[in-house]
């Protein structure tokens, strides 16, 4: 029983992990909170649902379109609503993120309705692996988030656009002197939190629906997994993630399953008042 709860705990961990690296890596970048990025999961869902459905494309060509999609409309809207704002403190742009989150959310109603939808992939029963019982959407998620993580941190080891994004995250005036494109990293971390979040949007639609308010359900845990790890180093996000799923499930041992957010409300609420720069982040130094 304990062991089964820690699994599905970890897997409740990595639906949120992406979001909540995406969430960690704009702040670290950006030095804002990104309140739309419950919109950009949906948003997201939609899009690949819009070939997986209607279009009755294969799921992992429908990812890889919808991301497409997605990557280019975070690019687009980053150029529209963020670019013009350069230089706003972060309460700007977190007010500016909070109405993007809502004319998103709000647009994909407008367009697909409220019903919820799902994804056209083929029933499998559950599987028993070491004494745990697995279904297809965890080893789905277990295989699709650990693939997506190993990357990211690929990335930024070993490639120039991960130093180039470390070194504007650290010192962006330095960076500028040093001759880096805070344009294009600026581009690049978009891109990347947009396509992480597809991924993520559809791995949840995979685990429950689609519908227009899958964004928003996930949104305090998000922000919860990135505040947890430390919401100025993103890869310390993940590890947030999967310590507050394995909470959160733990917690069905003395409550009903639907108080999870209340759980997830007073870890954020208990990390704020104790240790505000998270498990695994650094004090903030103010200048």
């Amino acid at each position: 029983m304990l062991a089964q709860l820690i699994f599905n705990g970890l897997v409740s961990g990595l639906l949120i992990a992406l979001p909540a690296l995406s969430l960690a890596l704009i702040f670290s970048v950006l030095r804002f909170a990104n309140y739309a990025i419950g919109a950009m999961v949906t948003t997201g869902a939609y899009l690949v649902y819009a070939f997986n459905g209607p279009l009755n494309w294969p799921l992992p060509l429908a990812v890889a379109a919808g991301m497409a999609l997605s990557i280019a409309l975070a690019l687009l809207l980053a150029r529209l609503v963020f670019a013009p704002l350069r230089g706003r403190s972060g309460v700007t742009l977190l007010v500016a993120s909070i109405g993007l989150g809502l004319v998103l959310e709000n647009l994909v109603r407008l367009v697909a309705g409220n019903a919820p939808r799902g994804f056209g992939v083929e029933i499998a029963r559950p599987a028993r692996l070491l004494g745990l019982r697995v279904n297809q959407e965890q080893l789905i998620t277990l295989a699709c988030v650990l693939a997506a993580l190993a990357l990211v941190w690929l990335v930024f080891r070993f490639t120039r656009l991960g130093r180039a994004m470390q070194a504007v995250a650290d010192n962006p005036d330095l960076a500028d002197v040093r001759g880096i494109s805070r344009k294009k990293v600026t581009a690049a971390v978009w891109a990347l939190a947009a396509a992480m979040a597809t991924l993520s949007g559809v791995l949840i639609g995979l685990d429950s629906n689609v519908d227009p308010q899958m964004g928003w359900n996930y949104l305090l845990p998000v922000f919860t997994a990135a505040i947890l790890g430390g919401i100025g180093s993103p890869m310390a996000a993940v590890a947030g993630a999967l310590l507050l799923g394995v909470t959160e499930e733990l917690a069905t041992l003395f409550l009903a399953p639907h108080y999870r957010t209340v759980v997830a409300f007073v870890v954020m609420a208990l990390l704020l008042l104790l240790r505000p720069h998270g498990l695994f982040g650094a004090k903030w130094v103010r200048k």
